[in-house]
């Protein structure tokens, strides 16, 4: 229990404590507080820093607020740059004597940002008396990081709270179909939030602010003196590029003319104005009036939602008045923007990329590159060899398929022999007929008959060596060593085929030849003696070099376009390389400027373009 004489001393700073209404109140009763509980304490400084700028002013002075507390600066600014509590000589030394004064501050954190410090002048005092003193401190910090922090979160409440206007504001404008219709219905909604007897909404086109939107008004002309007043209280907020309330809060803000003759000539009582902001540019302005009705200013909450509300609408308003205008003027609007980028006062990210533009440009106009035409390439065998059906049959068995390298006599496949041993045996049989007939005539004697027999005989041998003949072809071999390109017959074992149906395709390997589409917008760069290179889908891992040997003056179309075929001849050889590869190949055409490369695919296009509808 406290002695009395202390307990009525503490009386009075713990009623201010209690009862304080202000940040300043607060500080004053807690420093008190403070230095009457900390016995043997001379005197005594709070400092804080309101904006969190790293500026840190006064907040309280012990025993009153004329002292000169100057001598307690160098303690407050080592507590700020250790960030802890620090004990310093009345000297300012780190190390203090047994009689010497004591100097003791203490930093007031909250979530690791430094928002004060306290010092406080302990006189000479024991170690004891010193450890109490710095343990009190550090307990009555407490109400100061707890005052800090019940701030914080009003503050966040109330930033909140102004969001959730300002995205109820945006709502309404993006329910509205139009400009003007969201325009209007912004209007009425604020002054009916705000209880506003007139809110507008004014827009700038060019250097002037014209009026978009007045509330309860559908209908109005700009022509008139209350339109008229609100430009000009508009063009303030304009020329001052910031906020504007009529009354000002303070000595030092300033007196906007407009806004008084605005209030001087229609009865207002408060106005406020507040920029509709794009890219932090103002694009217009909203002004909020009160009349008598209402009879109070604007504050700092009401301008804090008209602010946020003018930041987020702007961009919305843009968009819809953007959409709304026609189309001549958006696209007249197109060029102007962009030349107000690059030649107007701002946008510097603008103007540098604009000059490295122009930079480039003039780089590509002057450099020489290798102009190089791409086609879409085949690969082809020089010489293909057909194996087709000898004769009318059936297919009894297939040796190969497409893309089986064979050797030259290698089987590829055969046909059915069967019907052709059946007539080779009765030809023979025939034929053994034939003979036994003529040696009859001849032991006979009968000449007529002997020679006839003989003719008969000799039809039956051409018959035979017809049959051989074709049970030789029977067996379909490959006439070089090559590469099957097409063919598989494992799926028609025993279907008939006809004479002369291709059955093999083969090609040489190591002989091709490269097949190129030029599309027709290019083939007038190609001519023979073309150096160019080859890049397989297959093999792209490979760089193939290629002559161009003939331009098929024939065009064919394909996939919308038309394409000349153009015959090239690989330089190097591979063996990897199979006939029916495709690829891309690039053709150098020759010299050309590097702007031109890049630019006269375009360049064609408009001319062509221009060529059809000129009249």
């Amino acid at each position: 229990m406290d002695p009395p004489n202390q307990t009525d001393s503490l009386a009075s700073p713990w009623s201010a404590f209690a009862t304080a209404r202000d940040q300043a109140a607060f500080c004053k009763a807690w420093l008190d507080l403070v230095c009457v509980q900390i016995g043997g304490a001379q005197a005594g400084l709070l400092l804080h820093d309101p904006d969190q700028t790293g500026d840190f002013v006064p907040a309280a002075l012990w025993p009153d607020g004329t002292a000169d507390l100057r001598y307690l600066g160098p303690v407050a600014e080592r507590v700020l740059m250790d960030r802890r509590g620090l004990v310093l000589a009345g000297d300012g030394t780190p190390e203090r004597l047994r009689h010497q004064p004591a100097h003791v501050g203490y930093p007031i954190e909250v979530d690791g940002v430094v928002h004060g410090v306290a010092v406080l002048d302990l006189g000479v005092v024991t170690d004891a008396q010193l450890a109490m003193a710095l343990r009190q401190l550090h307990w009555a910090s407490a109400w100061v990081v707890d005052r800090v922090r019940s701030r914080a979160l009003v503050e966040r409440d109330a930033q909140i709270a102004r969001l959730s206007f300002a995205a109820d504001m945006a709502a309404v404008a993006l329910q509205e179909p139009g400009f003007r219709r969201a325009a209007l219905a912004i209007v009425n909604q604020l002054a009916i939030a705000l209880h506003c007897e007139r809110v507008s909404i004014g827009i700038l086109r060019g250097q002037r602010i014209e009026i978009e939107a007045i509330s309860n008004a559908a209908i109005f002309d700009r022509r008139m003196s209350l339109a008229q007043a609100i430009v000009a209280a508009m063009e303030d907020v304009i020329d001052h590029e910031t906020a504007i309330v009529y009354p000002p809060r303070g000595e030092d803000e300033m007196m906007p003319t407009a806004h008084a003759t605005l209030a001087q000539t229609f009865a207002d009582v408060a106005i406020c104005s507040v920029p509709l902001l794009v890219d932090t540019q103002i694009w217009g302005v909203i002004t909020l009036e009160r009349g008598i009705a209402s009879g109070v200013a604007f504050d700092e909450d009401a301008l804090a939602r008209g602010k946020a509300v003018g930041a987020l609408l702007g961009p919305i308003l843009m968009l819809k008045r953007d959409a709304a205008r026609p189309l001549l003027e958006r696209l007249a609007a197109g060029p102007r923007d962009i030349a107000e980028a690059v030649f107007g006062p701002s946008h510097p990210t603008a103007k540098l990329v604009f000059c490295a533009a122009l930079v480039m440009a003039g780089c590509l106009a002057i450099a020489d590159g290798t102009y190089r035409v791409t086609a879409r390439t085949f690969i082809e065998a020089s010489v293909q060899r057909a194996i087709v059906a000898p004769f009318d049959g059936h297919i009894r068995a297939s040796a190969v398929r497409a893309g089986d390298v064979v050797e030259v006599g290698q089987v590829l496949g055969r046909l059915d022999d069967r019907d052709l041993m059946l007539e080779l045996q009765q030809h023979v049989a025939e034929r053994e007929q034939g003979l036994r007939r003529e040696r009859q005539a001849l032991a006979s004697g009968d000449r007529g008959a002997q020679a006839v027999t003989a003719a008969q005989i000799a039809q039956i041998d051409a018959a035979i060596r017809l049959v051989r003949y074709k049970l030789d072809r029977t067996t379909l071999v490959a006439p070089f060593d090559g590469v099957v390109i097409s063919g598989d017959l494992d799926q028609l074992i025993g279907a008939p085929v006809e004479q002369g149906r291709m059955l093999f395709q083969v090609a040489p390997l190591g002989f091709y030849r490269v097949m190129m589409q030029i599309d027709e917008r290019d083939i007038a760069a190609i001519a023979p003696e073309q150096q160019g290179v080859l890049t397989l889908m297959g093999l792209p891992d490979l760089q193939l070099p290629v002559t161009v040997r003939q331009v098929t003056p024939v065009a064919s179309q394909q996939d919308g376009s038309n394409f000349f075929r153009v015959e090239a001849q690989l330089l190097d050889r591979t063996g990897r390389l199979r006939p029916g590869m495709e690829g891309v190949a690039k053709i150098d055409a020759g010299p050309r400027r590097l702007l031109w490369i890049w630019t006269h695919g375009l360049v064609d296009w408009a001319r062509l373009w221009l060529w059809k509808i000129r009249p």
